[in-house]
Formats: C-alpha cells, structure tokens, sequence
C-alpha cells in the first residue's frame, strides 16, 4: 500500500487501487518496501552534477543550490507522504547522524588548514610534484585524506602556477592524496573509523599496506611519466637569476588546531558516555562533543589567523559552501539507496547480495557502491554481510574477531574497495569535490563528472584495480 502510495506521489498519477497493508518493521525494514525506481531522485541529482556544467555552466553555477533542493524535494515529499514517521526519522537520522557531523568536520578542517600557508619559491618539476604526492599520500593516513589535501592542495596548486597542463596533476592528487592514501588507519577514512567503532583494532589496518604500496607506486610512477611528458611539452625556461626565496610556513599554530580535530574525532571514538533520543533519533552524547570541539577548533583558527594570511593563501568560503548545498541534496535523496542496501536480500539489491561470495566480490561490491553511495555504511553493510555469512548469530566483537583470525582476506577486501575506490568519482569521498572546486578557484579547468571518469578513473584507476584484484584478492 506505501509503496504505492510512494508511486502515485512520485510519478503523480491520480489513483492507484489499494491492497492490503505491508508492514514497514517486516525484516529488512524500510529498505524492505523501498522499489528499485525510488532512487531515481539520487541519479538525477548525479546527472546534474554531470551535465549541467557543461551545457549551461552559468546556470550552474549561480542556481546549483535551486538544483540539489529540487531534488532533495522530488525524493522527500513523495516518501514523507508514503511512510510518515518511519520517513521523517529516517531524514532526520541521515542529517543529524550524518550529514551535519560531515559538514562539521570538512568546515573544521577547511578553516584550519587555510589558515597555513606554505610562502616560498617552489617549482613544479615533475620530481617536486611527486614529492608533495608522496608527502599528501603519508599523510593522509595520520591527518586525515581530507585534512591532507586541505594542507597541500593550495601549496601543491601554488608551486605549479607556471605549468601550462595541470588537469592530470589535481585528478592525481584526488586519487592518492584524498583517498588512497587513508588506508593505514582509522584516522585516514571514515569507512575505517566505522570499522574501529564497530571492534576491528586500531591497527589492523596495517594489513592494507601491501594493498596501498603496490596501488600508490603504480600511481605515482605513471603519474611522473605523464607529468614529464607535459613538462617536456610546456618547454619550460628555467630563470637561473631568479631570487631564490625560501620555504616558511606561515600560520603554523593551526597545526596545534588540527591535531586539537584529529583528537576529537579519536576521542568520540573511545569515550563511551551515553545515548539520548532527538525526535526518534539515537544520538550518542560523545558525538556532540566531537562536534562542539571540532567547531571550537575552527573558530580558534579563525581568531587567531590573520586576515591577511588567508588572503595571501586565496581563502575563499565558496568551495565549503558548494559542497554544502550539493551534498545536503545528495545525502536526502541516498536515502533509498542505503536503505535498500541494509535490507540486504530483503530489499531491491537481493540479487547483488545474494551473488556475494568471493573476496574480490566484496572488494568490487564495496568500491563501486561506494564510489557513488556513502562509503561508511556501505563498509558497514557488507561488513555485517560477511559476518552473517560466516558467523551468523555470534556477537558482534566476537564475530569480527573470528572474521580477522579465520577469514581476514573478507575484511581486507570490503576495507580496500571502500577506501580505494572513492577515487572513481568527485563524490565518492569527501574532498573529492572541495578539491575540485579550489582547483577550478585557481583558474584550472577540471573535467566534467563523467569526463573525470571516462578520461583519468576507468582507464587508469580501474585497470589498476583489476590488478590489486589478481595479485591480493
């Protein structure tokens, strides 16, 4: 009956005959009752990430906000009408338990790391824009891939104003800086922190390092061939009288305020206070206090950094602001999706789940979900996919435990096709996109959506997927 309802609303076709009533608490809950069609919305949303800045880019960019909101709409009436209170709590837990802590986190991070500025004369040589790969792809797994590429995506830009070609060097940065290289550890991607929280050790992710040496070298070797091959074009003249300015890092007590977020996030991790219900929603008291700090951070930043220091740094709030507006869109009309995905084979995905079995199976399922989908809960829903087929009414810290001794290659799998595999689009991870927009801030011309696919992730990242596949899983 709901689901009719939702059909009648969505397509508004005047009457639909009534049947007898479906429980929306039957197994696999709501994503139970959600039809395939519903996540239509959520395509839309990502066609028009994708085309309308090539057709009517003007439009774009000054109605993108009237875009994501039509969207948002076209999905939540319709499915508000249709399942009432289960939709309004499920909106209200994907915003509340999710959306806002994500915005939260990238605002902490975009405010600190603009407040640090790399001054200096750096050049881009081929060797130089490898080195800042390299130093982006250590650090992401200690600092975070956003907080990373929030440091050095400006100081990396910066160092190549000179180059002629520098498409090729922002789609590589997104590949290893904002994604890749957040392997080693639960503070490097949010999938792996949602596997902490959930009882896989702090350190087991060093399992991944074999994963991410042989996919970063791989990168990063093709990466410098390409770029000496762009290099050798652009004929650059090197001006041996040029004054030689020293490298200073200006702003450098933001580091002390990312190290005050990275303790945050850590801290809702381990300290266990207690729970409290907003309006049907589960909340965990540790998450506000994560967020309260997180915003208390940015806003030390932002007293105690000159203006003029994120001047020099071309600090605009317009690349946060993007995100914002496109991802509130995208977070509500994800919605079905996810649902769908947690119903398992109870839902509209039960043949993809049913099909499961393999661990490179969980690596493709996993990443290419999550490169469209919120990598975090689909880590979690194939890790709890795998739990159930392996170790079916065990605890859950039991179950893992057993998962890691017995079966480890499973959660290698799920672990690295998440992480991985949120490089294949703009939005498959969170700086993605932000990377994008301060790029395109600094005059580069970015590919579109299915441009950045078609020309730089299928060919380059997928074929060395396929690869890690044959030789790890």
């Amino acid at each position: 009956m709901k689901k009719m309802i939702y059909t009648a609303v969505f397509f508004l076709v005047a009457t639909i005959p009534s049947f007898a009533s479906e429980a929306v608490h039957e197994a696999g809950g709501l994503g139970s009752q959600l039809p395939l069609w519903s996540v239509i919305p959520f395509v839309g949303i990502l066609l028009s990430i994708a085309i309308f800045p090539l057709v009517a880019p003007e439009f774009w960019h000054h109605h993108f906000g009237k875009v994501s909101a039509f969207w948002g709409l076209v999905f939540a009436i319709p499915f508000l009408i249709a399942f009432r209170h289960e939709a309004f709590v499920s909106l209200l837990d994907i915003y509340l338990l999710d959306y806002i802590p994500f915005i939260i986190l990238l605002w902490a991070l975009f405010t600190v790391a603009g407040g640090i500025l790399l001054r200096g004369r750096l050049k881009g040589t081929p060797g130089i824009n490898v080195l800042f790969l390299l130093l982006g792809t250590f650090l992401s797994s200690w600092i975070g891939t956003t907080g990373s590429a929030m440091v050095l995506i400006r100081p990396f830009v910066r160092a190549n104003k000179h180059r002629k070609y520098k498409q090729h060097m922002i789609v590589f940065f997104i590949f290893l800086v904002a994604n890749i290289g957040g392997s080693l550890t639960p503070l490097g991607d949010p999938p792996l922190f949602l596997g902490f929280l959930h009882g896989v050790p702090f350190f087991w992710t060093f399992h991944l390092l074999p994963h991410m040496l042989f996919e970063s070298a791989l990168l990063l070797v093709l990466f410098y061939l390409i770029d000496r091959h762009y290099y050798k074009k652009e004929e650059i003249i090197v001006d041996v009288n040029e004054e030689k300015i020293p490298l200073k890092i200006v702003g450098a007590h933001n580091f002390i305020f990312l190290i005050g977020i990275i303790g945050g996030v850590l801290l809702s991790g381990y300290w266990k206070i207690g729970k409290f219900e907003f309006l049907g929603v589960h909340m965990a008291i540790e998450d506000q206090v994560r967020n309260l700090i997180l915003i208390l951070m940015g806003i030390l930043s932002l007293v105690t950094t000159k203006n003029k220091v994120r001047e020099e740094n071309e600090f605009s709030w317009f690349p946060i602001k993007e995100v914002a507006i496109l991802f509130a869109g995208i977070f509500t009309t994800m919605v079905p999706a996810l649902a769908i995905l947690r119903a398992g084979e109870h839902g509209a995905f039960a043949g993809l789940i049913r099909n499961i079995h393999s661990p490179a199976h969980y690596f493709w399922a996993t990443g290419s979900l999550s490169s469209f989908l919120d990598n975090a809960p689909t880590y979690l829903t194939f890790l709890n996919s795998a739990l159930g087929k392996f170790f079916a009414g065990l605890p859950e810290h039991q179950a893992i435990h057993n998962l890691i001794a017995q079966k480890n290659i499973y959660l290698e799998a799920i672990s690295a096709g998440a992480v991985f595999m949120g490089a294949n689009t703009y939005i498959g991870n969170a700086p993605n996109f932000m990377v994008k927009s301060i790029a395109e801030e600094y005059g580069i011309e970015m590919p579109s959506f299915f441009g950045y696919m078609i020309k730089y992730s299928i060919p380059i990242l997928v074929t060395s997927f396929v690869l890690v596949t044959i030789i790890f899983f």
